[in-house]
């Protein structure tokens, strides 16, 4: 399956920790003989914890599938990191063919929009946002020069608001409206767009979640998930590998007629557009 999508690159943002979606698109892709680059923050960070684990990533897929696999430290909220990133990808690769724009985060939550902190609402904003554009942008050059396909993690926030946490919604609503405006432009030049939405999926990020909702409510983590997943009608959380499975359906040829969506991976939980 998907033999069409061996022997070329992809990168993939916010790839650098086992726990997460990146990573489990970015093990997948490996799996079916693309050449990957890990993109975190890697080194920028204050302790040399997620270096080392961007590092075994790469040689854990390297030596598992027989593929290149390269490490890059990026700031996404800085352009000068993020130009930095391309001229390495350049360094490495003739070119790009797959371009997962996954990295994201949220701040200052929870807080609703009455007492949002300034910084932190701005800050999530460029990360998830002005992230996913810096880094298209950055890219894409490379991209032009034989097509492909780009690939944003919105979230099902960026459809329908869920309480307290109004940046990354915002900023999510703002990725799918940006993968739309790229998917038109960039059509004629054989690039298609598209963005996921995942609904609940077991990451580290989920996990925090429940935590705090668990502090807030005076419930325990296990009662928060079972809540949680009364809401969806598979009843049960979802596994960053099938988020995984629907990305590398957009990267491939099977998705050829694809461009400009937003898909909801939600279980059920969200059935609307």
């Amino acid at each position: 399956m998907y033999n069409d999508l061996e022997g070329k690159v992809a990168l993939i943002t916010g790839s650098g920790k086992k726990t997460g979606i990146g990573y489990a698109i970015a093990s997948k892709l490996a799996s079916l003989g693309m050449h990957i680059v890990i993109a975190d923050l890697g080194m920028l960070v204050s302790t040399g914890d997620q270096w080392e684990e961007m590092l075994e990533i790469s040689k854990e897929l390297a030596g598992g599938f027989g593929v290149k696999v390269i490490p890059v430290s990026v700031d996404i909220t800085s352009s000068s990191s993020v130009s930095e990133m391309a001229d390495i990808v350049d360094k490495n690769f003739e070119g790009l063919d797959v371009l997962c724009n996954n990295a994201g985060a949220s701040f200052g939550v929870p807080s609703s929009v009455a007492d949002y902190d300034e910084e932190a609402w701005m800050r999530t904003i460029d990360t998830n946002l002005h992230g996913t554009f810096r880094v298209s942008r950055a890219l894409l050059p490379m991209m032009l020069k034989r097509g492909g396909s780009i690939i944003n993690t919105a979230s099902r926030a960026g459809k329908v608001p869920p309480l307290f946490n109004g940046a990354y919604a915002v900023a999510k609503a703002g990725v799918i409206m940006l993968t739309k405006v790229m998917a038109r432009e960039l059509a004629p030049s054989g690039i298609r767009v598209n963005a996921i939405c995942p609904g609940q999926i077991m990451t580290d990020l989920e996990r925090w979640r429940f935590s705090l909702e668990a502090r807030f409510l005076g419930a325990t983590v296990e009662e928060r998930v079972q809540e949680m997943c009364k809401t969806i009608p598979l009843g049960r959380i979802g596994e960053p590998a099938e988020v995984a499975s629907l990305v590398a359906f957009l990267a491939s040829s099977e998705s050829s007629y694809m461009t400009g969506q937003a898909i909801n991976i939600t279980g059920g939980q969200l059935m609307e557009l």
